[in-house]
């Protein structure tokens, strides 16, 4: 396993751009694995790490592979991401929310053509929880915290959760989090769906591994369509099925996999 740090193309100096950057990335065959190091902030989202998340993006979409988001940790503290750094968000302006600087790259996460995992380990708060969200899995630590408190900071959550956490929790809990400041232990997570596996901390990441060896046992093709399928609205369904499926019959992978499994059946389905 590699790892490399996704940086600024706009800086020059390789050594200087991986000191500074937000992002620890590692690198294997059929997944990668990002860490969010930004521990002075607590991990806070700012321009940049938005931007060496388009980066991420970028690589992902040109070679497909599951990833898996994670934020710094350690015995004393831990914070996947607690969400806007305010010292930026205060002085941001119409045209900065126009321009969607987080809810655009968390829909581009959302969007990647493999799985993503979203490990939370502690805090994952504002737009830390909108990009737990965004993800297709969240397993979790106990300690680990969901919450959208932005308006009690005057603005709201405007990346994803006024429409993605309802469908993960439910509307009343969503009304709860989004309206009333409500903060989801890992138990509650669990419980309401937003997360679907609790794991100890030292376990977290090697889950988040298990769970990739699963996807990708599967036909990568096959789990591509579904994903896009998925989130389609109701209104394209069954057609899109049909379609998907069409493309999906011409396939060799289904070929193969077929007759391998009736192989290990004796040839009888």
């Amino acid at each position: 396993m590699s790892t490399d740090t996704v940086h600024d193309d706009t800086r020059s100096e390789e050594g200087a751009a991986g000191s500074m950057s937000s992002l620890v990335i590692s690198h294997e065959s059929d997944r990668v694995f990002a860490r969010i190091e930004r521990p002075e902030t607590r991990n806070a989202i700012d321009r940049a790490l938005a931007a060496e998340l388009q980066d991420l993006c970028a690589s992902l979409e040109a070679d497909p592979r599951v990833l898996v988001i994670s934020g710094s940790t350690s015995s004393q503290r831990a914070v996947f991401a607690s969400g806007a750094d305010i010292s930026e968000l205060r002085d941001r302006t119409r045209d900065d929310a126009l321009a969607g600087i987080n809810s655009s790259v968390f829909d581009r996460i959302a969007r990647l053509p493999m799985p993503v995992v979203a490990a939370v380990d502690g805090y994952a708060l504002g737009g830390g929880a909108e990009l737990a969200m965004a993800a297709d899995f969240r397993i979790a630590t106990p300690r680990a915290r969901f919450g959208n408190p932005e308006t009690g900071l005057g603005i709201m959550a405007a990346a994803g959760a006024t429409w993605r956490l309802a469908d993960l929790v439910g509307p009343a809990v969503a009304r709860e989090m989004l309206l009333a400041g409500r903060i989801l232990d890992a138990t509650e997570a669990l419980a309401t769906g937003l997360v679907s596996e609790i794991h100890e901390p030292d376990d977290l990441i090697n889950a988040a591994s298990r769970l990739v060896d699963r996807i990708v046992t599967q036909d990568p093709l096959a789990v591509r369509i579904t994903k896009l399928v998925l989130r389609l609205p109701r209104s394209a369904h069954p057609a899109v099925d049909d379609l998907a499926q069409a493309l999906l019959f011409e396939s060799p992978a289904k070929y193969e996999l077929m007759s391998a499994f009736l192989d290990r059946r004796g040839g009888t389905p």
